[in-house]
């Protein structure tokens, strides 16, 4: 039997604290994907249970049917296991109230960012799915879906063109925008993407892009919560702990964070009452969360890629690797502004503990992909501030390195640019090994690109992993 309303769910489940049949939708997010399941949804249950109201999501896919078609067949409920070494703690979630695949139903999704009724479209969709370029800071017009909504903008295919013309229709009908919320791992997320928004709408209307930058709001996040994705193994617990079937059952930490620059335009769920922070700058968490999280992430799952070791636990596992994971936070630590409320060192430690927890199978494989669009945010953009204090940003090197080594080696590595890559790989000299991908345009920043101190140190770093290899 699948999880649904009805279901008799076995031993001790945390169900939602609300009555599901008045949920009424309020939040559409696009990017119905592990993450979002497991964070925006799971801290929306919460804050519906202590403070009800119309904030019901609608989760939207923009690629895939498949999830929308079991989230559909198990009346929009699905679980989340939090587990560590002491146990495992499971929830159902109530928080969502419907699907759509975009691939399917375009227009349906368009009607429903029309709707009055939502006032939040929320956005986990990944770095590359935006279309930034990061040398202009605008759009990439060689963005596949880019270059198709810049075309026909009635029919958009991309996040950023559903965003336009959703807003194009609320401004025709004479209602208010809706607050567009990214929850990915970009800088300044907000104002990338409202940059990216108003850009495209600029192109099709100005009167558009000047009624956005009037009336709209484009808060900036931080969010932290490690999601592997879903096994077989997931799932067969998930029915052990409920008694059914859950299709979309998913393992994760315990710990979660979420921090909000308070800008809505037309209300939001008392998130804080999840335990949600709402700051008035939302930038010292999020570079602390890019450069001593995120940034050891990818430099444990290429180390963990080269070296075989298929789950990040792994890694943490070998005491030189967990080592120099902690020398790489220390690091980046170093790069950061105080953040207010935040012991470094600690945060520090706990990363050190999360990454370990033994019963997280994270695997590095997922994490190394689009490398091209995670380390200029994650390694590149701290190896240039360590530089300008005067440091020499050693670690940083060594993760480029980590990461160089192993795209050499993965000729069919998951990246959108991986033609360029594979063409870089290809044209290697054997005495500045690193020379072709720093030579990619508006991949590092100047003072990376340009500089051959700090070059000569990823050199060093990437001909002992190529002798090890």
């Amino acid at each position: 039997m699948l999880l649904s309303s009805s279901s008799a769910l076995a031993g001790e489940v945390f169900t939602p604290g609300y009555d599901r049949a008045k949920l009424k939708p309020g939040i559409v997010h696009i990017g119905f994907g592990a993450f979002h399941r497991a964070h925006q949804a799971v801290y929306t249950d919460s804050a519906l249970a202590a403070s009800f109201g119309d904030w019901g999501i609608v989760g939207v896919s923009l690629r895939s049917f498949e999830p929308i078609r079991d989230l559909k067949a198990q009346d929009h409920l699905f679980s989340v296991i939090s587990r560590d070494a002491s146990g495992a703690e499971p929830r159902v979630v109530g928080s969502v109230v419907g699907g759509i695949s975009a691939a399917n139903d375009r227009d349906g999704l368009l009607v429903l960012l029309a709707d009055p009724a939502i006032r939040i479209v929320s956005l986990t969709v990944t770095e590359k799915a935006y279309g930034f370029d990061p040398a202009s800071g605008g759009l990439d017009r060689r963005h596949p879906a880019i270059a198709a909504d810049l075309v026909t903008p009635g029919a958009p295919v991309g996040v950023i063109g559903f965003l336009v013309e959703g807003l194009a229709r609320r401004k025709r009908a004479g209602v208010q925008p809706f607050t567009v919320l990214c929850c990915d791992n970009l800088p300044t997320n907000g104002r990338v993407v409202e940059r990216l928004v108003l850009e495209m709408a600029q192109a099709h209307d100005p009167a558009l892009a000047g009624w956005i930058a009037a009336e709209g709001a484009f808060p900036c996040t931080m969010v932290d919560r490690i999601v592997p994705a879903a096994t077989d193994e997931t799932r067969r617990r998930a029915a052990d702990l409920l008694g059914v079937e859950d299709r979309l059952a998913l393992d994760t930490e315990p710990f979660m964070q979420w921090v909000i620059e308070d800008r809505f335009v037309s209300g939001r769920p008392e998130w804080e009452r999840a335990g949600a922070l709402f700051v008035a700058d939302v930038e010292p968490y999020e570079k602390m969360k890019l450069r001593m999280l995120n940034g050891p992430h990818s430099m444990i799952a290429y180390l963990g890629q080269l070296k075989g070791l298929e789950y990040v636990k792994d890694v943490m596992a070998v005491p030189d690797y967990a080592e120099r994971v902690r020398r790489h936070m220390a690091a980046a630590a170093l790069t950061l502004d105080p953040v207010p409320g935040i012991d470094l060192d600690k945060y520090r430690e706990q990363l050190i503990e999360r990454f370990s927890n033994p019963t997280i199978a994270h695997r590095t494989k997922q994490i190394a992909m689009d490398g091209s669009q995670k380390l200029p945010q994650r390694i590149f953009a701290a190896a240039v501030d360590d530089l300008a204090a005067g440091r020499d940003a050693a670690v940083f090197a060594e993760a480029t390195a980590l990461w160089i080594a192993y795209v050499m080696q993965n000729p069919q590595i998951e990246d959108p640019r991986a033609p360029e890559l594979r063409q870089a790989s290809g044209a290697v000299d054997p005495a500045d090994p690193s020379a072709s991908f720093f030579a990619l345009p508006g991949l590092l920043p100047r003072r990376l690109a340009e500089g051959r101190e700090w070059r000569d140190l990823v050199n060093s770093a990437l001909n002992l992993e190529l002798r090890a290899a």
